[in-house]
């Protein structure tokens, strides 16, 4: 290096030696190290990635190949000067429906997927501060705001309670209750704990908060309203299957949770109600890929959120090579409420012909949109009208997104109960349960092209039929005539060959236009 560069490195080395914490040179903890100095300077300059590499003993390479992957780290240019943290503005379907374009054009700010607040579209985050029903003043005064930390009322933890039942005893219930992950994949709970418990230790546990499908919104209203229920529920999960430790992975869109679930850990570890296991709570940076749970461990030890290949799959060899067991924020904070309420009182609820309850997040042109707690099984006019107030005014239903993003558009006129299986029928699933509703005044293309750049831009690069399958797909239904000749082509080979779940559900957002809508073909 120069002797100016090498003034430059010694200085970084004095920062960071100041700024980052005692375990710093662990390597999962490189995303954290990564937040920390981008949250002190505003960004990530070359001297700093450099001293960084140095302190963690870590390549280089590595630590920039880290912080590019992500969206949200700002890696400056040589000599650049930092900028303030940018404000974001949801781009997602329901935000721009509510006039999130408008928005985006007379902020100047940056558009950012889904933001996790769709039943108060259009959302912003300014700085650490998330922002509903966002307009240009709301923005200001959020950016003028300290942040804030708020968490339970003291008298909460009287009834928390990790240990209440024997493991057996715990196993049965939720094997009772029928309860199965609500992450999208459905599997039952029980039976995965005890694949997770069977294997030899030490075990971990995983809380997979990184809810990033467009449309979902249900882990941050349990995290905001339940999240003792929620930690509670992981705690019991890793005392039944003998683990040592809880990883909570949070996006990082909800920076006023992550202050609170700090605050609530540390009250649960003061209060000696973690029994010895230890809890992490880790920021993600931006990459809805890490909702797969094989690239949430990856980002979690902090490297690319890159899905693994499987076999072996992470209950057998995850987090740090140990078993692991991932689970959702909704499947945990069910597991609290089962367990005090009973499994019986759970499975009395439920619509035809199918037992429990779940979390729906709906948005779009209904009146009350929001998380509501509904008989699993419920149909979509159901949902609508005992649940959100019915339809807007002016508005009738022609279309809805049973599972988000990936799980497909659905005429009106098909209303399959609303779970697990009932609607791969028709091309789609329930997936997380993010219920869009779409009348006469939306743009079914539109919304179908909002959704394919979506995917295309969250690909993570890894297998070549998603790559460039996704951005393919994009590019087609930019065109005013759609190649449905093509585009099943491409949904073939995407299905057959990408490594994880993006990749080969993404053509669920063309297929079901092209299944239900039969203009689309055309």
């Amino acid at each position: 290096m120069t002797p100016r560069a090498d003034q430059h490195h010694r200085d970084a080395l004095a920062e960071l030696a100041a700024l980052l914490p005692a375990n710093a040179t662990a390597r999962d903890c490189l995303i954290e190290n990564l937040h920390v100095i981008q949250d002190r300077y505003d960004g990530l300059s070359r001297p700093h990635l450099r001293a960084l590499a140095e302190i963690m003993r870590l390549g280089l390479s590595e630590v920039f190949e880290t912080a590019t992957f992500y969206a949200h780290f700002r890696v400056l240019a040589e000599g650049e000067t930092a900028a303030p943290a940018p404000v974001r503005v949801c781009g997602g379907p329901i935000c721009r429906q509510r006039g999130g374009d408008l928005l985006l054009q007379s902020t100047h700010a940056e558009e950012a997927p889904c933001l996790g607040l769709c039943d108060h579209a259009p959302a912003a985050l300014a700085g650490a501060h998330p922002v509903r029903r966002a307009d240009a003043a709301a923005i200001a005064e959020a950016l003028a705001r300290p942040a804030e930390t708020a968490f339970s009322t003291l008298e909460s933890y009287g009834a928390f309670a990790p240990r209440r039942h024997s493991r057996d005893a715990v196993l049965a219930e939720l094997e009772a209750a029928g309860l199965r992950g609500m992450g999208g994949a459905g599997f039952p709970t029980p039976r995965k704990w005890q694949t997770v418990a069977a294997q030899p230790g030490p075990r971990l546990v995983v809380v997979n908060a990184d809810e990033g499908e467009p449309g979902t919104f249900k882990d941050r209203y349990f995290l905001e309203t339940a999240p003792l229920a929620v930690l509670e529920g992981a705690l019991t999960a890793a005392w039944v299957i003998g683990a040592e430790a809880v990883y909570i992975y949070l996006r990082d869109e909800y920076p006023d949770l992550h202050r609170a679930l700090r605050a609530e850990i540390a009250e649960i570890e003061r209060r000696g109600l973690n029994d010895g296991i230890t809890l992490h709570l880790r920021r993600g940076a931006g990459a809805y890929v890490c909702g797969e749970e094989s690239a949430l461990i990856e980002s979690l030890e902090g490297k690319r959120g890159l899905p693994r290949q499987r076999p072996p799959y992470v209950a057998e060899v995850g987090l740090f090579g140990r078993p692991t067991l991932v689970n959702n924020v909704e499947t945990l904070y069910w597991v609290t409420t089962i367990l005090k309420d009973g499994a019986t009182a759970f499975a009395a609820h439920g619509r035809n012909g199918h037992h429990g309850l779940r979390a729906y997040s709906v948005s779009g042109r209904v009146r009350q949109p929001g998380v509501k707690i509904a008989p699993n099984g419920i149909t979509i006019t159901e949902l609508i009208e005992e649940f959100c107030g019915g339809m807007e005014t002016g508005h009738t239903l022609t279309a809805y997104l049973p599972g988000g993003a990936s799980g497909g558009f659905l005429p009106a006129h098909l209303q399959p109960p609303l779970t697990f299986g009932a609607i791969e029928p028709y091309g789609g699933f329930i997936g997380s349960a993010a219920v869009m509703v779409l009348s006469q005044a939306d743009d079914l293309r539109e919304t179908a092209r909002i959704l394919a750049r979506f995917f295309a831009d969250e690909s993570c690069g890894q297998c070549t039929p998603c790559r460039l399958g996704t951005a393919k797909a994009a590019a087609l239904l930019e065109q005013p005539r759609w190649n449905a000749e093509v585009l099943d082509d491409l949904a073939f080979v995407m299905r057959q060959a990408s490594i994880c779940g993006l990749g080969q559900a993404a053509p669920n957002v063309w297929q079901s236009l092209h299944r239900h809508f039969p203009e689309f073909r055309s």
